[in-house]
């Protein structure tokens, strides 16, 4: 099974995807963006772009990363990816039910004041990072017209990862003991 972690930049996917894995048994976090940086050091460079994920190679090669990992270590994958691009989804769901890999894809979510205020405070990125401020609008927009559809939504608003990531190993039934 994998449990994708959705939502913009800076909600808290990678720390409450390590918090889920330590919840939930036999699991193992999968980050899609490293198959991203991959792809980002090929030399020369492939055709420029401002998200790796309009590279047409990203998606099937995070849906074949995924179905290698789990057909060698079996097990649940916990995924923290903002993945905004309906299309893009798509392809990598579909990728997945295609080899009958089970998906439970969350969205964490804050209002935009939280959001503005946890990117405004970051330590790991660094205060008011432009690049997770560019994301607000479009994260905003694809909540409103197919991403909250798609996905169960667990607002972090007044949560801290580790009520969030207690809520979403709960939803998979799979908390260790």
């Amino acid at each position: 099974m994998i449990v994708w972690l959705n939502g913009t930049h800076g909600a808290g996917k990678t720390t409450t995807g390590a918090l889920v894995q330590q919840l939930i048994p036999d699991s193992r976090v999968l980050d899609a963006e490293k198959v991203g940086e991959t792809l980002m050091d090929i030399t020369p460079g492939l055709p420029r772009t401002d998200n790796f994920q309009h590279w047409p190679p990203w998606r099937p090669l995070v849906v074949e990363t995924a179905r290698r990992v789990l057909d060698y270590t079996g097990g649940t994958l916990v995924m923290p990816m903002t993945v905004l691009v309906e299309r893009y989804w798509r392809e990598i769901s579909e990728g997945l039910a295609h080899h009958t890999i089970p998906v439970r894809h969350f969205v964490l979510h804050a209002d935009r004041e939280t959001l503005r205020e946890r990117i405004a405070n970051d330590t790991v990125v660094g205060p008011d990072s432009p690049f997770r401020l560019a994301y607000l609008e479009p994260y905003a927009e694809a909540a409103r017209t197919w991403l909250h559809q798609e996905a169960e939504v667990i607002d972090t608003t007044h949560l801290t990862p580790t009520e969030a990531a207690w809520q979403i190993a709960d939803a998979v039934k799979v908390v260790k003991a």
